[in-house]
């Protein structure tokens, strides 16, 4: 019996459509499984809600015809793209195929890129990248070079329009990893992923040095040397999970407020145990952490770059169901000082969340700008200002409360009344002054304490003078410069109650192209 003409096309387009799904074939899949790796559907279906995935340009091929590529083509052409939901919410994703040439960027692959980025501005919702490739396809010479140039060039014009974040999942090297350094959060898996410009064996060339991949460019080395990674994860599944997790917290867009939860107004919302939470010695450490899990709605806290300049924390967390961004000091590090790495960290988190309508928590526990010749010849003023010019610039609802040290310039940078907090409390405990009181002594009695003739007597003395006089938060309060010193207990309902008001806050910038942030 024959077969219709209708049947005959229905059976081409299911046999492409298998081509299509079966990637680089069997033996190349194995191998990937084998070194602990999922496939990029298998990526992507773990990512996305079940059944949510729409691919698209499934059927498309490269159009290289040197060095044989002409008998060598596979639809897809090594990335799958196409739009899904996770959690109900739009996404557009490209998941880059290492089982097929390597992953490698040809001119149609990167048109197919290009298309879901395009997609995703047009119609307002995060670009989702799971990166896994060998780079730019050498057989097409400059169209691969051009397909990159075409992406980088939509990263920047979708920055702060759209959220975009980059999952790390193979191999990222060469001029690849530009994209991903645009987007707003870089994903990696330890020992499976890993990114630098140029390999160990030029390395190895040109400065004579040793270095395996993972030193040089794994997922430890980016999240605790450059602060390229802002997060990592043990495997594949958990780095798909931690990207859902990141998005939980993130509006669509940068017309949209983030996500809420619904939220219970507790009975109380004080939280005695924060009374007595201070130490008594002023130079001893605490966990700044342990004040955000307090004062935030519980097991929410979502930290960013946990591991690199620990010496300040931030992350994502919710206050009365509402995701608010988490700007702290961390005593527990190198006393919570500002450095160059803590100031280029903060700044580049506040961008984000000022992009995105996320309002901003401060928390101050700050002795001042760390010195020596190391951070002044590497910048420190710069860097330094980045903080700065990040707070003062943005609009949305800011809120600090200073915990305990507040001193010199750093208490300025760290989202002072001066540059423009809405809300600024203070812990009774709270020091605001030019500098501690012992060096700040030692500079306004030097004559005297050298004429003594008990000088450690006199010192001691002095220091408890300007201690009662400047180290407690009534003179800035006195000034208007804390709108109020509460008890510690009280900080939860005093920042329910700030954000809460500050829902509908407008403030706009003066007109401009745009600033001309110190980088």
């Amino acid at each position: 019996m024959s077969t219709s003409p209708n049947a005959e096309k229905l059976h081409q387009l299911e046999a492409r459509r298998r081509q299509a799904l079966e990637g680089g074939g069997p033996e190349r899949i194995k191998k990937h499984h084998a070194q602990g790796k999922l496939t990029a559907r298998e990526r992507v279906d773990t990512l996305l809600d079940p059944g949510s995935f729409v691919e698209l340009d499934a059927l498309v091929v490269h159009r290289t015809t040197e060095f044989g590529m002409d008998r060598q083509k596979v639809p897809g052409d090594g990335v799958i793209t196409g739009y899904g939901t996770i959690d109900g919410r739009l996404v557009f994703v490209f998941s880059q195929d290492f089982t097929v040439f390597g992953g490698s960027l040809s001119e149609m692959h990167a048109r197919k890129i290009c298309k879901v980025m395009d997609l995703a501005v047009q119609n307002g919702a995060p670009l989702i990248g799971l990166n896994d490739s060998g780079g730019a396809r050498i057989q097409e010479g400059v169209r691969s070079l051009g397909g990159y140039a075409d992406i980088f060039y939509r990263n920047v014009r979708a920055s702060g329009v759209i959220p975009q974040i980059s999952a790390i999942m193979g191999p990222c090297a060469g001029g690849a990893v530009y994209s991903p350094a645009i987007t707003d959060f870089i994903l990696m898996t330890e020992h499976t992923s890993y990114m630098f410009v140029t390999g160990p064996n030029v390395v190895k060339t040109v400065t004579h040095e040793e270095v395996t991949h993972e030193d040089l460019g794994g997922a430890h080395a980016h999240a605790t040397k450059s602060g390229v990674a802002h997060l990592t994860f043990d495997n594949e599944v958990d780095t798909l999970m931690g990207l859902r997790t990141l998005l939980s917290y993130i509006p669509q867009n940068c017309e949209e407020r983030p996500p809420e939860r619904p939220y219970t107004p507790a009975a109380s919302e004080l939280v005695p145990e924060l009374d007595d939470f201070m130490p008594p010695d002023p130079s001893m450490p605490y966990d700044i952490k342990d004040v955000i899990r307090r004062i935030c709605d519980a097991d929410s806290f979502f930290e960013i770059h946990p591991d690199y300049a620990e010496n300040i924390v931030v992350g994502f967390a919710r206050m009365g169901g509402m995701p608010i961004g988490v700007v702290a000091n961390q005593p527990a590090h190198l006393a919570g000082v500002l450095d160059i790495d803590a100031s280029k960290k903060g700044a580049r988190f506040v961008r984000f969340c000022d992009a995105f309508n996320i309002p901003l928590l401060v928390l101050v526990d700050v002795p001042g700008f760390l010195p020596g010749t190391d951070q002044e010849w590497n910048g420190i003023i710069r860097e330094g200002a980045k903080l700065l010019y990040a707070f003062a610039e943005a609009t949305v609802p800011r809120v600090t409360v200073i915990t305990r040290k507040a001193f010199g310039g750093a208490y300025d940078v760290m989202n002072s009344k001066h540059i423009g907090a809405d809300f600024n409390y203070a812990w009774h405990t709270a020091e605001i002054a030019v500098m501690g009181p012992k060096g700040a002594v030692e500079i306004l009695y030097r004559k005297a304490i050298a004429q003594a003739d008990d000088p450690q007597a006199f010192l001691d003395e002095k220091i408890q003078e300007y201690t009662d006089h400047f180290a407690n938060p009534y003179k800035a309060a006195e000034l208007g410069y804390i709108d109020e010193v509460i008890r510690p207990s009280e900080t939860r309902d005093r920042l329910l109650r700030a954000f809460g008001i500050l829902r509908n806050k407008v403030d706009t910038l003066p007109r401009k192209k745009h600033g001309n942030i110190p980088l």
